[in-house]
């Protein structure tokens, strides 16, 4: 039995998961269907994980009107999901009937537990001009269809903004804090990025553009004006509260874990990582700080050549299968009309579903010592962002997931193993040797390891009301340590997206064990890069789920 379950999932378990999604025609429909609505519906986020391919002129809709829609569709699509309940038969089948359920679940999590739309001004900033930064994310030039789409997204900036006006009855301060600190950049940030898309832009569109921009400009700041109009009085508190993180943690993430046993783990994980660091500082004493890059073009070229050395180790050492079709990861520097909106969202372009093959972009910035905490590592060494980013990480592991052989598993998103996977990569090169005549840049995964480990905490208590922002962005720049802007950063993301900054630790502790579990079973059998070519085909599905999928085949039940 064990034989034959190992012969199965040689090819990547291929066989068995298209299999299950032949065998349940109906589950397979309710997720298109799903999908294919998520992608006029779904919030625009400054994560880079959740992006979603939109349709052909589409325009985000948040109007009440808009809201009450999406309640009504959301119920009927779990009408018919609760409906299939006796359907799937095999663990195949039932991976895909849950995964349903978790992403109909994602949408009660931000519709009625986080309710951004009604309690975090921001939200609407990202609504506004988050699609518009990710319109611009795909590498220059910029063609004049893709600067029209441009000009269509920005124009609609005014009504999601009165949406915001009609939508916030219950506003949080420190989230409007962090709104109008956002809306003081608007002005300079739309003007520079019309002036650098200027070249691209034939007279009509520079005209229109132009005009785009400045009505944009005025209703960010009527919108201003309105929430400091409001301002006083709102309730302090950000945090979700425990009765909807544990709805987030059993239905959204799948984690079998309370926030008390997470708040363990992370807290086990951040001592061993302290001690792994020291240990590292130690043994390199007296070695010189990595040199930072001379220049842009020197940081770009560099990052360039390291991403075929990670290809090819990752092959030398039997890590992962490297498919030729697979894009590449490659840096630029910010396009003109790029950089004066970077800070919408993470400046990385991962392709997308129908992108799949094409090479992925990383903007830099120039290389300076007051560069913050992820940037000032890039511009010493490359390597670590290449591979939790780009390959094997995430850029790599989303390109194999679009390519699933069950079309349910493509277009899935679980933050807890894609962003689980990339920390677990940094762990899998450090550990089979990859910098290992890099001492001064393991010290830098180490840190990376630290930052990781305490974000478990910061979420769990930010979500059950035991941070504030400002005392999670304290422990941040303390603990870690990191510069204080990118620990208000954090902070401030993570308050307004709970759930989303424990998936790096307590995903990559979930994988170890799966992978020790796997390794138990199978004895003598077990295959490294077998193993991980699994984990990394069905990297979008929930960790949890993976594990009972392959367990299952590696005993033939």
């Amino acid at each position: 039995m064990l034989r034959r379950g190992i012969a199965v999932l040689i090819g990547g378990a291929t066989l068995l998961v298209a299999q299950a999604a032949a065998a349940q025609p109906a589950v397979q429909q309710l997720g298109a269907d799903f999908w294919a609505w998520r992608g006029t519906t779904q919030p625009a986020s400054s994560d880079d994980i959740p992006r979603i391919v939109r349709p052909a002129g589409w325009l985000p809709d948040w109007s009440p009107a808009a809201i009450a829609a999406q309640r009504k569709q959301l119920a009927a699509f779990e009408a018919r999901w609760k409906a299939l309940e006796s359907a799937p038969q095999s663990i195949s089948e039932k991976v895909d009937y849950r995964l349903v359920g978790s992403a109909l679940a994602r949408v009660h999590w931000e519709m009625d537990h986080v309710a951004a739309w009604r309690r975090q001004p921001h939200f609407y900033t990202a609504q506004a001009l988050n699609p518009v930064f990710e319109l611009l994310l795909p590498k220059p030039p910029v063609s004049h269809a893709r600067l029209d789409e441009v000009i269509h997204l920005l124009g609609n900036a005014p009504a999601i903004l009165a949406a915001g006006r009609a939508n916030l009855d219950d506003m949080r301060g420190p989230f409007v804090d962090v709104a109008l600190s956002q809306i003081a950049e608007v002005p300079e940030s739309l003007r520079g990025m019309a002036a650098g898309l200027a070249p691209y832009a034939d007279a009509g569109q520079k005209k229109r553009l132009s005009a785009a921009v400045e009505k944009a400009i005025t209703a960010f700041a009527g919108y201003a004006e309105f929430l400091k109009s409001k301002r006083a009085g709102l309730p302090e508190q950000t945090a979700v509260g425990r009765e909807s993180y544990l709805y987030f943690l059993g239905n959204v993430g799948i984690y079998p874990y309370s926030p008390e046993q997470l708040v363990a783990m992370g807290r086990q994980e951040w001592a061993r990582s302290v001690l792994f660091e020291t240990l590292e500082r130690n043994r390199n004493a007296g070695l010189p700080e990595l040199p930072i890059g001379a220049s842009i073009g020197a940081v770009t070229a560099q990052l360039d050549a390291d991403e075929l050395k990670v290809r090819q180790f990752l092959t030398d050492k039997k890590l992962l299968t490297v498919p030729d079709w697979v894009g590449h990861y490659k840096a630029q520097p910010f396009p003109a009309y790029l950089a004066p909106i970077g800070w919408l969202g993470r400046t990385f372009d991962f392709t997308s579903i129908d992108r799949t093959g094409q090479d992925a972009t990383v903007y830099l910035p120039d290389p300076s010592p007051k560069l913050g905490y992820f940037n000032l590592s890039i511009a010493r060494d490359p390597r670590p962002i290449i591979v939790h980013e780009g390959v094997p990480g995430h850029f790599f592991q989303l390109s194999l997931s679009w390519r699933n052989p069950d079309p349910l598993r493509r277009r899935y998103y679980d933050s807890g193993a894609n962003e689980g996977t990339g920390f677990y990569a940094e762990e899998m090169m450090l550990q089979a040797g990859f910098w290992a005549d890099a001492p001064k840049t393991r010290e830098i995964i180490y840190n990376f390891a630290r930052l990781r480990a305490l974000r478990v905490e910061v979420d769990v208590k930010l979500a059950l009301g035991e941070f504030t922002i400002a005392q999670a962005a304290d422990y941040l720049e303390k603990t870690v340590p990191m510069d204080p802007a990118t620990a208000h950063e954090e902070a401030t993301f993570f308050a307004a997206a709970p759930g989303q900054a424990i998936s790096y630790q307590i995903g990559k502790m979930q994988t170890t064990e799966f992978l020790a579990e796997a390794r138990i079973r199978e004895g003598k059998s077990f295959d490294l890069k077998r193993f991980h070519d699994y984990l990394w085909t069905n990297g979008n599905v929930p960790i949890a789920l993976q594990r009972e999928e392959y367990l299952s085949m590696a005993t033939g039940k």
